[in-house]
């Protein structure tokens, strides 16, 4: 035990970076249930929108969403999703996929639409920037 307090004191930072990168490694393997959403690549959002008739939410802001959008996607930005939220009540049983450029204003979507009793949300996993690297569609309107 004497060793292990020497060791430690010696080593501080190598320590307490050992702890860290084993609570995130612990987050990356629960946090999925902690958040009460999952993530979802491309090709698992198309299963579901063609096989359990998920709808696309896109969170991005109008002149991203102008510049390419997955087909049928709703379209409301993040920054409005609170106010708008009473036009997505109908989908509260329904799978929601969420996407955004990256997946990061995407995953905030999620938790707002759990927060509001959304059943199933998905964050579409790398965004539209993943949707376009797999070679999937978008349009332009």
């Amino acid at each position: 035990m004497n060793q292990l307090i020497t060791f430690t004191s010696n080593n501080t930072i190598l320590v307490i970076s050992i702890l860290i990168v084993s609570l995130m490694l612990i987050y990356s393997f629960i946090g999925e249930k902690l958040r009460g959403y999952s993530s979802v690549s491309p090709v698992q959002s198309t299963q579901m929108i063609n096989r359990d008739d998920a709808i696309m939410l896109d969170v991005r802001e109008i002149n991203e969403y102008s510049e390419g959008h997955i087909i049928n996607s709703v379209h409301i930005p993040l920054s409005n999703l609170n106010s708008r939220m009473s036009e997505l009540d109908k989908h509260k049983s329904q799978k929601v996929i969420v996407a955004c450029r990256s997946g990061h204003r995407s995953s905030n979507a999620c938790a707002n639409l759990k927060k509001n009793g959304f059943e199933q949300v998905f964050n579409l996993s790398g965004g539209v920037m993943a949707w376009q690297n797999a070679n999937l569609p978008l349009i332009k309107k």
